[in-house]
């Protein structure tokens, strides 16, 4: 059988690792959205990245349900906007 690993059996460093590629992954998600035309949206998920990034070590360590609700609120806007925007801008230009 699989067994199911959740954010309380993950190390404090594995849990950081976690919380700052979500972060990454925001932060294309937004570069993505701002290219799509969804400036409000480039600008939650950069701002959400950022939080992240700045409470990570906390997370990780100290706050482990809050960090896992972060993980999945992430997630969901992250799944949002590529329920919308299916296919990455593959290039751009800018005048």
């Amino acid at each position: 059988m699989h067994e199911t690993i959740t954010i309380e059996k993950l190390s404090v460093q594995e849990r950081e690792e976690i919380l700052v590629n979500v972060a990454d992954v925001l932060e294309t998600t937004a570069r993505d959205a701002l290219f799509a035309g969804n400036p409000n949206f480039a600008m939650l998920s950069t701002n959400m990245a950022e939080a992240i990034r700045t409470h990570a070590d906390e997370l990780a360590r100290d706050d482990i349900r809050s960090a896992e609700r972060v993980l999945q609120q992430a997630t969901a806007m992250i799944k949002q906007f590529k329920a919308v925007h299916p296919y990455r801008v593959v290039s751009h230009a800018i005048h």
